[in-house]
């Protein structure tokens, strides 16, 4: 039984994951990022197509890794679990077949925000802020506090971030484009699980295969970007569904609704 994160199945399709380690404010100790990987795993599996990575600590995301695992770790002295635990839940925040969306409730730090970094979605409450405090420790960040950072919200503010080492709030990287919506305090779930419910309605084979692209563009040139895109394009476009839903919609608007009654309108309009 998991001792610090707990699944929660509001919804068919959404699972709802929550990590709660009070004793440490939520640094990643590798007994929790294991349990966290693992109730990742379980949820995919048992049909979620939608999870929202929560907290249940108030004040506190997901905060870097716990010193006293990454220094025993490094030492070759016994941990809580295993370091191979980070990648694993980087691993199934990857998965093509699920969307995460953290719902950032507190404070996020090092390791703790490279896994929302990883996310899909992010919806930050007002008063959380975001930081990559490696250099503070004589480290540097190592799963994607830099590389995956700056495509996030450009180069120049990642410099600043890993090498000041200070937070910055969620209003800023909001500005940034590193988050989807900042909400009031006390929120972020109630928003992200409104946001998961609207997303496990959409077809899953062209939600899993957007997701596909967006992964895969990260690591092509626009040109071989493209080319992968019309490709994946291609293999949805041609399945039943895509044909049902096509003529389905179209006798919509035959039938007089506007494009904006069809697909709805943006959330701040």
């Amino acid at each position: 039984m998991a001792q610090y994160v707990s699944l929660e199945r509001p919804r068919e399709g959404v699972a709802l994951v929550t990590m709660s380690n009070p004793a440490i404010n939520n640094h990643g100790s590798w007994a929790g990022i294991g349990e966290l990987a693992t109730t990742m795993k379980e949820a995919r599996e048992s049909g979620a197509r939608v999870t929202v990575l929560a907290s249940g600590v108030p004040g506190h995301w997901f905060e870097h890794a716990w010193l006293q695992d990454l220094a025993d770790g490094l030492e070759g002295k016994p941990t809580t679990g295993n370091g191979i635990a980070w990648y694993n839940a980087l691993f199934e925040i990857g998965k093509t077949d699920v969307v995460t969306i953290a719902a950032v409730s507190g404070d996020c730090s090092g390791g703790g925000a490279e896994l929302g970094w990883a996310c899909d979605l992010r919806i930050a409450e007002d008063q959380a802020l975001f930081g990559q405090p490696e250099v503070q420790i004589a480290l540097t960040t190592g799963i994607g506090g830099t590389s995956r950072v700056a495509r996030l919200i450009g180069r120049t503010a990642a410099a600043e971030l890993v090498m000041l080492g200070r937070p910055m709030t969620a209003r800023r990287i909001h500005e940034l484009g590193g988050v989807n919506e900042v909400v009031p305090t006390g929120t972020s779930v109630e928003v992200a699980l409104r946001w998961a419910d609207e997303l496990a309605s959409r077809p899953a084979k062209a939600l899993a295969t957007l997701k596909q692209i967006l992964i895969g563009n990260d690591d092509l040139n626009l040109t071989d970007a493209l080319a992968n895109e019309q490709r994946l394009f291609q293999s949805v476009a041609t399945t039943p569904e895509a044909a049902r839903t096509m003529r389905g919609i179209q006798t919509r608007f035959d039938g007089g609704e506007s494009i904006r009654g069809v697909y709805g309108l943006p959330r701040d309009f």
